[in-house]
């Protein structure tokens, strides 16, 4: 694995928040990759073996995500509040141009934070999310997030993701299964593993347009001139068909890469994923 720093910042709420930093070149812009709902810093890892520290790259924590504090109030884990978040971050590292890389719920995020600084952006990874939400996606991570579900052993964790998550990704073995555990999951203080982020993260995402909040086309319009990869499983109920071509129809410099025979949404281990992503950043100083 990559190595990288532990680093941290203070949301406005006074929230201690949690990022990964692997060095790389000042000469280069970095690349700043936000997870999905329930997710954290470590689905970046294939990420940072392919840059192997040939460009910073910090792998984001929400709050109530991996080692980034729980919010007080619930009703903070919503897109608009974690923009907010970001956008401290993204002031107190004064970066003069960046990457952003957003999986799902983070690319949501990477289309809120696309105005303000759009004046620095290099470019955008948006990884199986697009201004428009599939309805049936939504209502299957409704049905799940939320539940605090806890396992005797690693192995009956990725046994417990296998059954939930195999349509997903219907080629994945034991070690696939094991290693998404292990990103997804943690050991707790009891010796159980559990899910890495708060269960009250499912509060205001349950609610009727949680998953978004905002109508996101207006926001999308921002980077219609701005070099963008949509990356997209080939069988997401996230992102579906017809979106992705509409967004590839309307920004300038967008490239649409199919990951095939995965649903939502890609790990970025996987070979065309990581060609896509390889040659996306070769082109971006």
């Amino acid at each position: 694995m990559a190595d990288f720093e532990d680093a941290y910042w203070w949301s406005g709420d006074e929230l201690r928040l949690h990022y990964r930093d692997y060095a790389g070149p000042a000469s280069r812009a970095p690349l700043v990759c936000m997870p999905g709902l329930t997710r954290n810093a470590r689905d970046f890892e294939p990420i940072a073996r392919l840059l192997n520290g040939k460009r910073r790259m910090l792998a984001i924590d929400f709050r109530g995500r991996g080692e980034s504090a729980y919010a007080k109030d619930p009703m903070t884990y919503v897109p608009l509040t974690y923009a907010q978040d970001m956008d401290i971050l993204l002031r107190e590292l004064d970066l003069k141009k960046f990457v952003l890389c957003g999986t799902s719920l983070g690319g949501i995020v990477s289309m809120l934070l696309a105005a303000q600084w759009k004046d620095r952006l290099a470019g955008v990874i948006l990884n199986d999310v697009g201004p428009e939400i599939g309805k049936a996606g939504a209502e299957r991570i409704r049905g799940y997030v939320g539940q605090g579900r806890s396992f005797e052993t690693w192995m009956h964790a990725a046994r417990a993701m296998a059954e939930v998550q195999g349509d997903i990704y219907p080629d994945y073995g034991l070690e696939q299964w094991l290693r998404f555990a292990k990103r997804t999951c943690k050991l707790s203080s009891n010796g159980r593993i559990v899910f890495d982020y708060d269960m009250k993260i499912s509060e205001p995402f349950k609610l009727p347009g949680g998953e978004a909040g905002v109508d996101l086309w207006p926001l999308f319009s921002m980077l219609e001139d701005v070099p963008l990869l949509v990356l997209r499983g080939e069988k997401s109920d996230i992102l579906e068909k017809a979106t992705a071509a509409k967004m590839v129809k309307k920004a300038k410099q967008a490239t649409l890469v199919t990951v095939k025979g995965i649903g939502h949404a890609p790990s970025l281990d996987e070979a065309e994923a990581q060609k896509a992503i390889a040659e996306f950043l070769a082109g971006i100083r």
